[in-house]
């Protein structure tokens, strides 16, 4: 009866203490990478990376990753990315890094390009984006995530795509029903505040250098382009963002450096993960929904 109690308590011990670690310090050893196709017609191939730990079983929040790259390059595979998608991996999230159509490639994202392009390359990259995602859902027999927790997440124009994606732009890829978990946005911006209400509003963290001289940290045109270029499009970034959520009492997380420059579009997912974590944890999986996070620090 003693050895059949103590077996029950240390059992119930184990339990305790992986509820209490999982998704927040590394449970796995191994990770699986997978590559899926996720679309492919009229000779477009597009492709996105699986990582997942190998003993995990349970239903995991999926976070999807879209790389910068002014829509023009980047690539879903950079050593920085597999590394972070692997220590996600390992603390039991699943993670999707995500291929999309690199519309202004040989085009580029500047002052030069017209307003309308680079909100098309914005858009269509987002649909690429919802495509995937509904690859996934469709396939969840195979990729095991847990449909009401999906959070994005990208850099730079992966950052302007996801927020997007939750915050302007619409489609009619996903079911009607869907709503996203969370985003992450690392030095991104969108086309409008508007759409920013009670019912839209969803855990948001943001990452942005005050100097960013590309993608503005507050309300600036993009790149800082003149009103008589023909690429002038105004653009609310981390800081506007985090205002709006504010206003609407809604969970955000606003980590801002001080003097920063584009760079932290890419710094976050190596120095600052352990807020990510933070993020994910108490703000997606916990669903601390009324939690508002402002950090400041200063550049180097």
């Amino acid at each position: 009866m003693l050895r059949r109690f103590l077996t029950i308590l240390l059992f119930n011990t184990i339990k305790i203490s992986i509820a209490q670690t999982l998704y927040k310090t590394p449970l796995y050893s191994e990770v699986n990478k997978t590559t899926h196709t996720y679309f492919s017609k009229n000779n477009k191939t597009l492709q996105l990376d699986y990582y997942r730990a190998e003993k995990s079983q349970q239903l995991a929040p999926l976070v999807v990753y879209v790389h910068g790259g002014g829509f023009s390059g980047g690539k879903r595979d950079e050593v920085e990315f597999v590394n972070f998608a692997t220590k996600l991996a390992k603390r039991g999230y699943a993670v999707a890094s995500v291929s999309y159509q690199l519309t202004m490639k040989g085009i580029g994202f500047g002052c030069n390009v017209s307003a309308d392009k680079k909100v098309d390359a914005i858009n269509t990259a987002s649909n690429d984006v919802n495509v995937a995602v509904n690859y996934i859902l469709e396939n969840n027999g195979k990729f095991k995530i847990e449909p009401t927790k999906i959070i994005l997440s990208g850099s730079s124009a992966g950052a302007e795509t996801v927020l997007n994606m939750v915050y302007t732009y619409k489609d009619s890829v996903l079911p009607p029903d869907f709503s996203y978990a969370g985003v992450i946005g690392m030095a991104g911006a969108i086309t409008s505040l508007s759409n920013i209400n009670e019912h839209s509003a969803i855990p948001t963290q943001l990452f942005h250098g005050t100097g960013d001289r590309l993608v503005p940290y507050n309300i600036a045109p993009h790149h800082y382009c003149t009103p008589d270029s023909k690429g002038y499009l105004t653009l609310y970034g981390s800081k506007a963002i985090a205002k709006r959520l504010s206003g609407l009492g809604t969970s955000y997380y606003l980590y801002t450096v001080e003097g920063g420059s584009h760079d932290w579009a890419s710094l976050p997912i190596t120095q600052c993960f352990d807020e990510i974590i933070d993020f994910l944890f108490n703000d997606i999986v916990m669903e601390k929904s009324k939690r508002q996070t402002i950090r400041t620090i200063t550049s180097n």
